[in-house]
């Protein structure tokens, strides 16, 4: 590769100005040669023949004069089979592979091969004189449970011409499987890899559709009170151990999705590790296999550079995407925006941009839009659909949901669950505000249902305020028992047990039986003296409720329960 070449003419932290004579381009990655190492950077700004360089590596020792090469190629991520179960950085290095090289202490400048060159059972499925475009297949390999799908490069415009193709056999990830022509002339060398910039959308799709089926959580405070669409976005704020990165990992356990892809952008590199651990112990409820298997995670910590932060979000998106083309569902946890923000404003500080609220950057809102509006619902080429649906935590500095980046996250998301710390204390699971949450898709429940129940929370929780100020003894006994059912839904319905092996996950079926029982006792007109009375009935059914929650459909004591439910609330019904 023909390198074009500059120097070294000012550091400042992760940011260094590169002085060059040919043609460079935004975007473009550069690297640093520092001795024997060559330290990677992208061009993200070009003022005068002066490129300044955000480089993705410790920058102690650079000086003056040092070396530049750059590569003419965009910031980019190899995409092909064998990505599941590995664990990347931000730049798609694999972390193990790293570790056995380096030892405990990654050393900066050293790259390796994202995907693992090993053999595949290829199965061809274009023939010679094919015409193919952008996305389209020319064969197929099994990768774990998957079909994965060997596809044209996303960056290829116009119409090609296949010229030759190998026989369904065993081929390495590398060797060359097909040759196509265009129009004008033009050959390209296929392999089962495909080189795609991180910040070019993969648009390689007939149409974008509505995100309009639920993802299916098996959490019910999210899935019948503020469900998040296949193809959605959605957003956790919440302050510190309110319980986003475990809200996380039993979204990513039990989703209703294919593959589950986790960027830990600027977290804490003890919560990281938890991740690492957990997940390949964690057993897949629909495989019965390790979760792991249809898992990639791109963990960029809060120890590593600063800058790789951005690519890390950048890469975990466009794997997504890939994964997508080939008809599956897909959730990308980012866990947390806020980091990624953070390095955002240390970066446009250094470029001495005019600063926006909280010295963000003023382009803030619309990096963060450009990200969350890569996830969609998509119908392929060959009619069938995929989807990418995004959630991001936010981590605002005490709490507050009135700071730039959740401000800006709740412009474009379409489902809002901030955690409470009030709730996180009271060891209340999730710990999700139901008041302050909100979502603009439909759940597995009709709205209409939902918001007679969700009424009962919002008066409740008002007459509780009130109670705080003149006593329980100055509200009536009709508020009192409004009061009551709030508190009932909360305990009974939007609190789960997540230590019970059956109310830490319930399904669809389940759910919308235990909230027709709700929706009926929400309803009831109770013959109640007075507010002992009431307190002591609804404490009563309330237990009831809570051991049934806990017993299995497939026992008998289910059913016993519940027909105790019934005949209990029936016996006080005016």
């Amino acid at each position: 590769m023909n390198y074009k070449s500059g120097h070294v003419v000012g550091v400042n932290g992760n940011l260094v100005k590169v002085a060059f004579d040919d043609t460079v381009i935004k975007n473009e990655v550069g690297f640093i040669l520092v001795g024997d190492e060559s330290l990677k950077g992208e061009v993200i700004r070009i003022v005068d023949g002066v490129a300044d360089l955000q480089v993705y590596e410790d920058t102690t020792g650079l000086s003056c004069g040092d070396k530049v090469e750059f590569t003419g190629e965009l910031l980019s991520v190899e995409l092909g089979p064998g990505l599941l179960t590995q664990v990347y950085d931000g730049l798609q290095n694999p972390l193990p592979l790293l570790a056995e090289k380096c030892g405990f202490f990654l050393q900066r400048g050293v790259y390796l091969d994202p995907i693992p060159n090993k053999e595949w059972d290829f199965t061809v499925t274009r023939k010679v004189g094919d015409i193919v475009s952008a996305g389209d297949s020319f064969g197929t390999v099994q990768e774990l449970m998957f079909t994965h799908k060997i596809m044209v490069p996303f960056t290829l415009n116009g119409e090609w011409k296949i010229t030759s193709i190998v026989p369904s056999g065993k081929y390495k990830t590398k060797d060359t499987l097909c040759v196509i022509e265009n129009s004008k002339g033009q050959k390209k060398e296929l392999s089962m890899i495909i080189t795609q910039p991180v910040k070019v959308p993969i648009k390689a799709y007939s149409e974008r559709v509505r995100p309009d089926e639920p993802m299916v959580t098996k959490i019910r405070l999210i899935d019948t009170f503020l469900p998040v669409a296949k193809g959605g976005t959605y957003c956790i704020p919440g302050p510190f151990g309110a319980g986003k990165t475990v809200l996380q990992h039993l979204t990513s356990k039990n989703a209703d999705v294919d593959i589950v892809i986790i960027a830990a952008c600027g977290e804490r590199a003890g919560e990281v590790v938890e991740t690492l651990k957990e997940f390949p112990e964690l057993i897949d409820p629909k495989t019965g296999r390790s979760l792991m298997e249809r898992t990639i995670i791109v963990c960029n910590t809060s120890s590593m550079p600063v800058a790789a932060r951005e690519a890390s979000v950048y890469t975990a998106v466009t794997m997504a995407e890939y994964y997508r083309n080939m008809g599956l569902d897909v959730l990308l946890l980012a866990d947390s925006t806020s980091r990624w923000a953070q390095a955002m404003r240390e970066m446009s500080g250094r470029l001495e941009e005019i600063p926006g609220d909280e010295a963000f950057p003023a382009y803030l809102e619309s990096r963060i839009a450009e990200f969350y509006e890569r996830a969609g619902k998509v119908r392929l080429k060959d009619g069938s659909f995929g989807s990418v649906t995004i959630g991001g935590t936010v981590s605002p500095a005490g709490g507050n949901f009135e700071e730039p980046v959740t401000q800006a996250t709740l412009k474009v998301v379409g489902a809002f669950h901030g955690l409470s710390r009030e709730r996180s204390d009271a060891r209340k699971y999730p710990a999700i505000d139901p008041l302050d949450s909100w979502s603009k898709y439909d759940g597995i429940i009709p709205k209409k249902d939902v918001q007679y129940a969700y009424s009962f929370v919002k008066r409740g929780s008002e007459v509780n305020q009130m109670m705080k100020v003149v006593g329980e003894e100055g509200t009536t006994l009709d508020d009192y028992i409004v009061y009551l059912k709030g508190d009932f839904v909360d305990s009974c319905y939007y609190q789960q047990n997540s230590f019970d092996p059956v109310d830490a996950t319930v399904s669809v079926e389940r759910q919308k039986h235990v909230f027709a029982l709700l929706l009926e006792i929400l309803r009831a007109d109770f013959a109640l003296s007075d507010k002992k009375e009431a307190r002591s009935f609804f404490n009563a059914l309330r237990q009831r409720f809570l051991d049934w929650n806990g017993t299995s459909e497939k026992k008998e004591e289910y059913q016993t329960i519940e027909k105790d439910i019934r005949s209990f609330f029936s016996a006080k019904v005016r």
